[in-house]
């Protein structure tokens, strides 16, 4: 995840905060846990492939309540509650007041339908950190990747109803070739509502966004999407009120972020170049973990089809620190072991090899370059290098899908 206030507010400030690489970082991972499968949507590019039915072997409220006795005494201190959508889960908020009183930092990412006048006491009263509630575009854009018609209206309503509860609330954004036209309106909205924080999501080839890779934003539609969020982000922080800029599952975006440092603050380039070599780029495996509905562990939440392990035959804190699996192995491993393009990029320090997920899906290599990097050869200092690699898709074996559930593709 890149955080991207934090370093624009850096070429304001004399002593900026310096984030602590994820490779070194103490304590645990942060938990992005999908508690149930279950959505009353089936969006286009759902990595979970959620459908309104239930899926046998999903965690109870017991087995939920170990797991976080574990990830507390692991260390870990962040729990994202996520689905499917999480509201459906008859016991969400016994669950998350559980967590909060335990003392971690919750947050829920909600499709914002099912937040209403009749829940939002409730919801409120857990005292979550932060409600992420997703917007695919303006309501005609929005109502066709979430397939129901009325809603955008309806998450506006959730988003509205947060925000007037008090709750921090975020839009939270999946950027395509389909609805990229729709951002500047999107950040519009976000300044019209009075809503302080906003995450681009590049979409990333895994669950139905993998069978809708022909659907990603091209290069230069990616490099126009951070233009515009760089000068909007900059806009607030330039005004005194630093809205709260982040995005995730292209990590090469913090080496365009420099790039367009050097441009307009040359000066400081230096300073933010250390910033960002410090933060290191892609945590998958490190300091992001996923669980999925059925208690499999996964590096993030893009690898559903790589199964490290199940709570319910072994701790979290076992799973995560077991260096035997080669995926694990090379993504905790400092330089990771990368090929192609991204072994020879001058700023692989600060990306961290970028997304292992789509180097595997597209060629069945962890290691290969990452195809979604759409930053030129030329600015990461590779002109000399073989052709790139085609967007061809990769037929993994039967046997290297190891999530348990056959039917995540």
């Amino acid at each position: 995840m890149f955080r991207m206030t934090r370093y624009m507010q850096a070429l304001k400030d004399d002593a900026p905060r310096r984030p602590t690489p994820a490779h070194v970082r103490g304590g645990g991972p942060v938990v992005i846990w999908n508690l149930i499968r279950r959505c009353n949507l089936t969006c286009r590019h759902c990595y979970a492939t959620a459908a309104d039915k239930d899926f046998p072997g999903e965690l109870d409220t017991g087995q939920v309540y170990a797991v976080m006795d574990d990830l507390k005494a692991f260390g870990v201190s962040v729990l994202i509650l996520s689905g499917g959508e999480p509201l459906m889960r008859p016991d969400i908020f016994d669950i998350s007041r559980r967590a909060r009183e335990m003392g971690f930092y919750v947050g829920l990412s909600s499709n914002g339908t099912l937040i209403d006048e009749h829940n939002i006491e409730r919801i409120a009263e857990v005292g979550y950190d932060y409600v992420g509630v997703s917007l695919d575009g303006l309501d005609k854009t929005h109502d066709w990747f979430r397939r129901r018609e009325g809603g955008f209206d309806e998450a506006l309503r959730g988003i509205r109803l947060c925000r007037d509860a008090g709750i921090k609330v975020g839009l939270r954004f999946t950027l395509t070739r389909d609805n990229a036209d729709d951002l500047p309106g999107l950040l519009d909205l976000m300044d019209a509502e009075g809503i302080d924080k906003f995450y681009l999501s590049h979409l990333n080839y895994a669950g139905r966004g993998n069978k809708n890779r022909s659907e990603d934003a091209h290069h230069r539609m990616t490099r126009e999407a951070m233009d515009l969020l760089f000068a909007r982000c900059w806009q607030s922080i330039e005004q005194g009120r630093p809205k709260e800029f982040v995005t995730g599952n292209n990590d090469a975006d913090g080496l365009y972020l420099l790039h367009w440092v050097q441009r307009h603050f040359p000066e400081r380039a230096a300073r933010v170049r250390a910033m960002l070599e410090r933060w290191g780029g892609n945590a998958s495996g490190v300091n992001i973990a996923n669980i999925d509905n059925l208690g499999n562990v996964h590096p993030d939440t893009m690898w559903w089809e790589y199964t490290l392990g199940n709570v319910k035959q072994r701790p979290f804190s076992e799973i995560w620190t077991d260096t035997r699996d080669p995926l694990m192995a090379g993504l905790k491993q400092r330089p990771r072991p990368l090929k192609g393009r991204c072994a020879r990029c001058a700023g692989r320090a600060i990306c961290g090899g970028n997304s292992r997920t789509r180097a595997w899906q597209l060629t069945g290599d962890f290691w290969a370059e990452d195809p979604g990097c759409y930053l030129s050869d030329r600015e990461i200092g590779v002109e000399d290098a073989p052709p790139r690699v085609a967007l061809t898709p990769y037929t993994r074996r039967r046997d290297q899908a190891a999530c348990a559930d056959s039917s995540v593709s």
